[in-house]
């Protein structure tokens, strides 16, 4: 007899650690329970079953039979028992046969019927004399009598079913949890780092932060708490694999969704999103309410918002612009900080050529083509730029975000070194020269509107 008291305590602990419903353990001892009984008492082909009685402790072993006629079984050949149980002398399963239905000759048909056995199956017109109403493929249970005694291979058997059948309980409720957190912001600590890749404690699971997923210049360490964007759960036979990144755009979207009250409830749309991590973010926003303005509540009273989203992406720049049905004035828009002087928009070929002053003409470029290139891809439309003096520069929706890579320590030391050799300074561009180069474009921007 089962100790009911223990097998409770033990059934809340690990749904209660492991989130593993009740009825899900209790199939997995019935199971293990049937194997058991099967391993010292059952016969080869034999179906069991076995039901716990929780209240009692009390459990009912079942045979099952599976209802069939001549065409899904036939009859063993002479003599083909024998040779199975040979077989099974040497400790091994003869392979199973497929006989043809007439003597072998072209275009003879292949028996796929399996072999009956009385084990395992019950033919129809049998099946009708315990049940009139019984009909093919219908399960019939026959009452066995209870053991209590087992083996220590059988005991060994249900060991290895409950610790079986437990594992995929509790896969299958981290792939159900996980997969109900699918798109969403997740935290972690970091568990090990492998050749780039960062393994990260979720709880209950592990998450994968692949090299391509990270932050360009980002550094991490073991222990280190961090936020990271779930993009995919999938399940593979080795697990459940966690795909994390915060280098995907939708992170970005998911930090405003917990930083501003507006984007999480709906009102304030995301429209669109341009990322290069580590760098510089354009989004696109839209209010669906006349009385909300959608770029004032993604930055916040005093921009403590958009600092907030900035400070969690280690810095990286967000240009926050209202998005407009009308191209031309999205487009002008999206060029921002630069001023633009006139658009105009081929909406067949999505093409827009853009004309702007010469004094603009490098801040609507940006750095590397960085800031029309996030343009682009922001509104979809390849821009060209022109200058009232001539100049002229072409951006792709389409063409790849630049991914600034962070050099590694042999990199900095070479470069380094040929700069001592040669005497010239190295060309590496430090980020606060980077933040005192982009204050004085601003400073000469602001001087040149108020002459």
């Amino acid at each position: 007899m089962l100790d009911l008291k223990t097998m409770r305590s033990a059934l809340e602990q690990l749904e209660e650690e492991r989130g593993i419903s009740k009825d899900k353990i209790i199939d997995a001892i019935e199971s293990a329970l049937a194997a058991a009984y099967k391993k010292d008492y059952g016969k080869k082909g034999q179906i069991v079953r076995a039901k716990l009685d929780m209240d009692t402790g009390k459990t009912d072993f079942v045979q099952v039979k599976v209802v069939v006629d001549d065409s899904l079984v036939r009859m063993p050949l002479e003599g083909e028992e024998e040779e199975e149980a040979e077989w099974r002398s040497y400790g091994r399963e003869k392979e199973p046969e497929l006989l043809p239905l007439t003597p072998l000759e072209e275009g003879s048909e292949i028996d796929t019927r399996v072999r009956f056995n009385p084990e395992h199956h019950i033919m129809l017109e049998d099946a009708r004399l315990i049940k009139k109403d019984a009909v093919l493929n219908e399960e019939l249970i026959f009452p066995l009598d209870a053991k209590d005694d087992y083996g220590r291979i059988a005991a060994q058997t249900a060991k290895q079913v409950i610790i079986q059948k437990i594992r995929e309980a509790e896969k299958s409720s981290v792939l159900d949890e996980f997969a109900q957190r699918g798109e969403e912001i997740v935290t972690g600590v970091v568990q090990r780092i492998e050749r780039g890749n960062i393994f990260i404690d979720l709880g209950r699971a592990t998450g994968l932060l692949a090299y391509e997923d990270q932050i360009p210049g980002e550094r991490y360490r073991t222990a280190e708490r961090i936020r990271s964007y779930l993009y995919s759960v999938e399940e593979s036979p080795r697990g459940i694999n966690l795909r994390l990144s915060r280098a995907h755009p939708n992170f970005v979207r998911a930090l405003f969704a917990l930083e501003a009250p507006e984007v999480a409830s709906g009102v304030v749309e995301l429209k669109e999103i341009a990322r290069e991590a580590g760098s510089r973010t354009k989004i696109a926003v839209h209010s669906n309410d006349s009385h909300v303005d959608p770029v004032g509540s993604c930055v916040g009273q005093r921009g403590v918002r958009v600092t907030t989203v900035i400070s969690e992406l280690g810095g990286e720049k967000i240009d926050v612009i209202e998005w407009s049905p009308d191209i031309e004035k999205f487009i002008a828009d999206a060029l921002s900080p630069a001023k633009v002087r006139s658009v105009i928009v081929n909406a067949e070929e999505r093409h827009a050529t853009v004309e702007v002053m010469p004094d603009q003409l490098s801040l609507a470029i940006g750095r590397g083509g960085q800031n029309v290139r996030l343009a682009a891809k922001l509104t979809g439309f390849r821009i060209d730029i022109k200058s009232t003096a001539g100049e002229e520069y072409l951006a792709e929706p389409d063409e790849p975000l630049a991914k600034e890579t962070a050099e590694s320590p042999e990199e900095e030391v070479k470069e380094f070194i040929e700069s001592e050799s040669t005497g010239e300074p190295s060309e590496r561009v430090t980020p606060e020269e980077e933040a005192a180069e982009d204050k004085e474009v601003v400073a000469e921007n602001t001087n040149t509107e108020k002459e």
